[in-house]
């Protein structure tokens, strides 16, 4: 019962009539370990579910919902290839969603079903990349809160393998440092090459290491600039990977402002490449032709909606209208509609985004 579209439900939710509704989110990759393991976790869970059930609401209603919650449980796909699962069920709706983002285990039982609460539940792995340059070589690590590995590319980590390739009236020159310049050049530039590469598997914030004069050469050439948060000065060439991982320690002690600036540097970059678009009417179209793969949004920001006759487009809800089927919240059908298409959503702190009315959507390249 894989989720592939989303429908509007909002309505029927909110009717008091239909409570208890149960939302479990919780990670699912069984790719990475047995369905038996995950079976056991998912019994844990759902006998968590069933004693508050049980003691909250009367037999009827909780044997029907535990029904239906055993039902979808039943019928999950051990097959897919995500990295987490979230299943909502009430008297009249039972949605599954399958995430390729990491999300924390959560139960809730309430009388509605919170989209944000998924969201929230996003465990917040603090993942960069740090490359570290030398006159010789260079390295690259992917990091994280319990992680510190070591990639390796098919590009050449080290300046030996081009020395061969300076055209022969260069290779004679007279000047030694001229020589070793244009040598440090086109090692870096073949550095940012396989920079750009990663990127594009891992969008992450950058960090890059280096003497003041390396990544002077560096700054000058790289097409990668967007991506990076800091450059760190010194020289690291006898450093070891612990200490790599010492020294990035108080640059990652406010993440919420690393990740922010990060985001900033996307939507830049987005808007760049006139993929970008911003402001609840324009987001509202984009997430209906499934064209959102990052939807950024202000904590907090709630849209209440009218339908006009055209489907894609939405406008502020006037109380004065009497209108029972009105879009509660815009915001969080877009949520849904992002992430059922695989896309990915981040909330930033309330003004951040006031030059984009609150919300923005990357659409995919």
């Amino acid at each position: 019962m894989e989720q592939n579209s989303i429908d509007s439900f909002s309505p029927i939710l909110e009717s008091p009539k239909y409570h208890p509704c149960i939302s479990l989110l919780m990670p699912f990759e069984p790719k990475m370990g047995l369905k038996k393991e995950l079976g056991y976790q998912l019994k844990i869970a759902t006998d968590k579910i069933e004693k508050e059930i049980t003691a909250s609401y009367p037999s009827d209603k909780a044997e029907a919902i535990m029904d239906k919650l055993h039902k979808v449980i039943d019928e999950l796909n051990f097959n897919t290839h995500k990295k987490s699962i979230a299943i909502f069920v009430s008297p009249l709706i039972e949605k599954v969603y399958y995430l390729d983002m990491q999300i924390d285990e959560k139960i809730i039982i309430d009388d509605s079903f919170e989209i944000r609460d998924l969201i929230y539940s996003k465990t917040q792995v603090h993942k960069y990349l740090l490359v570290v340059l030398s006159s010789k070589w260079t390295k690259i690590f992917i990091g994280n809160t319990t992680h510190f590995i070591r990639i390796t590319s098919n590009v050449p980590d080290n300046i030996a393998a081009f020395k061969n390739d300076i055209p022969e009236k260069v290779a004679n020159f007279s000047d030694e440092n001229k020589r070793k310049e244009i040598l440090l050049n086109k090692f870096l530039k073949h550095t940012d090459n396989g920079l750009s590469l990663l990127l594009q598997s891992y969008k992450l914030p950058v960090f890059i290491m280096g003497t003041i004069k390396t990544i002077g050469h560096f700054k000058a050439i790289t097409h990668n600039a967007k991506n990076v948060i800091n450059y760190i000065h010194g020289s690291f060439e006898d450093k070891s990977e612990a200490e790599f991982k010492e020294i990035m320690k108080p640059y990652l002690t406010d993440w919420k402002k690393i990740n922010q600036s990060s985001l900033f540097k996307q939507i830049d970059d987005a808007m760049s490449r006139k993929k970008l678009v911003y402001g609840i009417e324009e987001v509202w179209k984009s997430a209906l032709e499934k064209k959102g793969r990052m939807l950024i949004v202000e904590k907090n920001f709630i849209f209440p909606a009218d339908h006009s006759s055209n489907p894609e487009m939405i406008s502020k809800h006037q109380d004065v209208v009497k209108n029972s089927f009105y879009i509660k919240d815009a915001v969080d059908d877009i949520i849904e509609k992002v992430i059922a298409c695989g896309g990915d959503v981040e909330f930033v702190d309330e003004g951040v985004l006031e030059s984009y009315s609150k919300i923005a959507m990357i659409e995919y390249f």
